[in-house]
């Protein structure tokens, strides 16, 4: 996608500024500005610093290939307060028939001005491009993290999940942001009492032509594939549903094979064709936070060393997405994947499994980890704000 060049700073008083993120040295502050707001937060983990370096990179981000983002940073007497990115997405707008622009990355002292500025620099520089109704935060697609969390704020977020201080929702919504959409995340013991699924789950598991099994790992593009051909059928009439090209697929499962366990995962065939998927990772947040942003210091691998003692303690693992096709709901299948995943979870010590996230709407799906045992732990939502500035810019 052409891009245009870079808007000049906004200067919203004598002190603050927002401009864009241009240099290195801009988006090495970019990175580290929240560092500072979560110095006292118990729960918020730091992300490795070379990963958000890859992620921010065009020639590293297949997001790029497609979308455009724009890092604005704000700045108080010359020292960084707030950030925010503005996006564009045309694959979303595309698949549902909208012109949405969105904002993400979004971080800020408990400093109103600050967030009416970096809200309302975001909004202009989509306004510009022809969106004039702004979502988010959603960084960059809903395929990443997405959500502010508005409750929930006495737990460890899991891994690809957001946290953030809890002045944040009054920030964007005294900006005249609303709600779009609730985002639900459950907490499941592998203790669970599933005795009456089980016998559900065996039912299913007798049906003509179905098969469910492990990953194979030594046919694992292949594997990939059928995965694939399931997340776009099983999700493409979602709300924010953003379709994946083969390079954001290809290396989504690059960045997670490492850490698959083939027993935590489950594919569902139906005569040989692929029906459905569930996966758990490993809550590597555990492991993260161990190494305090950096795997290195001083050249030494200290962070890395933390890291991986922290990760044989892990005992909590994310149901990143459960998914079924369209024709072939209703049988029980999703019953099955959460029975068969459970047992083995338990098996190899993990004592809870964060599902995370199912749209608040999603009927079908919250009941049915209700009736597994799973309470309701965070709520992350996402905003929305249509073609008119904050009420008091």
């Amino acid at each position: 996608m052409p891009q245009r060049p870079p808007p000049p700073p906004h200067t919203h008083d004598d002190q603050l500024t927002v401009t864009p993120v241009r240099t290195r040295a801009d988006r090495t502050a970019f990175i580290r500005q929240p560092y500072p707001l979560y110095r006292d937060d118990p729960h918020w983990v730091c992300p490795l610093e070379h990963e958000r370096r890859a992620f921010l990179n065009p020639r590293r981000n297949p997001f790029f290939d497609f979308g455009a983002v724009q890092l604005f940073l704000a700045r108080r007497h010359g020292h960084p307060v707030g950030r925010i990115a503005a996006v564009l997405n045309p694959r979303h707008n595309q698949t549902h028939g909208t012109q949405h622009g969105f904002f993400g990355l979004f971080e800020c002292v408990n400093d109103q001005p600050t967030a009416r500025a970096l809200i309302s620099t975001a909004q202009d520089w989509l306004r510009q491009r022809g969106h004039h109704s702004m979502l988010g935060p959603v960084n960059f697609s809903t395929n990443h993290e997405c959500g502010l969390l508005v409750a929930g704020f006495t737990d460890t977020p899991a891994v690809l999940m957001p946290h953030n201080p809890a002045y944040y929702p009054t920030l964007l919504e005294n900006c005249g942001l609303t709600k779009a959409k609730d985002l639900w995340s459950w907490r499941l013991p592998t203790t669970a009492p599933v005795r009456r699924l089980a016998a559900v789950a065996d039912t299913v598991r007798r049906r003509d032509g179905l098969r469910v099994r492990p990953l194979d790992r030594r046919a694992f593009a292949a594997e990939i594939a059928r995965v694939k051909d399931v997340y776009h059928s099983a999700w493409q009439h979602n709300w924010g549903f953003s379709p994946m090209t083969d390079g954001e697929f290809d290396h989504l499962a690059a960045t997670l094979r490492p850490v698959l366990d083939p027993d935590l995962v489950r594919i569902a065939e139906v005569h040989g064709h692929p029906a459905g998927f569930a996966l758990l990772v490993p809550d590597a947040n555990q492991a993260i936070r161990a190494a305090r942003g950096r795997l290195t210091t001083c050249g030494l691998p200290l962070g890395l060393v933390r890291m991986l003692r922290a990760a044989r303690t892990i005992r909590r693992a994310r149901a990143v997405a459960v998914g079924v096709k369209e024709r072939y709901r209703g049988r029980g299948l999703e019953v099955l994947f959460y029975v068969d995943l459970l047992r083995a979870a338990h098996q190899r010590g993990y004592t809870e499994i964060d599902i995370s996230w199912i749209l608040e709407d999603n009927h079908a799906a919250n009941r049915a980890v209700a009736a597994l045992g799973a309470t309701r732990t965070k709520t992350h939502r996402i905003y929305r704000l249509d073609d008119a500035p904050c009420a008091s810019c």
